[in-house]
């Protein structure tokens, strides 16, 4: 049976999410509880859970100082937050979970069950999150996850995305392939701000790699490594302004 640790300085929240893992996820066993950075860091240096739920503001201090603090992070993480737009957005490019409180059941057990079905060591998407909270400025580098593992990549490497049903093919610079399992539209609301544009229902390109736009016969992108990319009728207008 999967373990799990719940670390949040209000104790209402902790027995409220006590309560709905024992009804929603009857599978997974809480272990153990702590109020606060200090205390949770204390827990966690004698016990090793397969899943925590953290608290981003907690009285000591916030999530993200906890993991900072620990040594190592084997275990699979699920923040808890009441609201917080730049964590949330930090969340999405180092692919960790969140709960926005009050928690709704079934995105606890879609959490649950994401997480608990990952393969490998998440340490790495961890290191991640901490370089986009400490910087507020455009991250630089995205969790990928794929059937085997978790993948992190400089953005700039990426040359362009392309849609296969619930999967989204990342195509690089050095010519390397990547199938990760999310959505195109989920990569084109965080792409977007970061010089991607998506210029059909199925490709997301990086626009410092086009070499040039075609006018004719459909009109089509050419990128920098020569591949095709269709242009749909309805993103032409916002492309050219974008070139221009």
């Amino acid at each position: 049976m999967p373990t799990a640790i719940i670390i949040d300085d209000i104790p209402a929240a902790i027995d409220n999410l006590q309560r709905d893992l024992a009804t929603y996820c009857p599978d997974i066993e809480v272990i153990a509880t702590a109020d606060g950075v200090v205390s949770g860091a204390k827990l966690l240096k004698k016990n090793t859970p397969d899943l925590l739920f953290l608290d981003i503001q907690m009285q000591d201090g916030s999530g993200f100082d906890l993991l900072e603090i620990l040594p190592a992070t084997p275990f699979k993480l699920i923040f808890t937050t009441a609201s917080d737009a730049f964590a949330i957005r930090a969340f999405k490019f180092s692919a960790i979970d969140y709960l926005l409180k009050p928690i709704d059941p079934d995105e606890l057990v879609a959490a649950v069950e994401k997480a608990t079905s990952q393969l490998g060591d998440t340490s790495e998407s961890i290191h991640v999150l901490l370089e986009n909270v400490k910087d507020r400025n455009s991250p630089t580098r995205i969790a990928l996850h794929t059937l085997e593992k978790i993948h992190i990549v400089e953005i700039d490497e990426i040359l362009r995305l392309e849609s296969t049903g619930n999967y989204t093919q990342f195509f690089f610079l050095n010519g390397a392939k990547l199938l990760v399992t999310r959505t195109l539209k989920e990569y084109d609301k965080l792409l977007s701000e970061q010089g991607f544009f998506r210029v059909h229902q199925s490709h997301l390109i990086n626009m410092e790699q086009i070499k040039e736009y075609v006018k004719i016969d459909g009109g089509y992108i050419v990128m920098k490594d020569g591949s095709k990319i269709p242009v749909s009728v309805r993103k032409r207008p916002s492309l050219v302004k974008a070139l221009q």
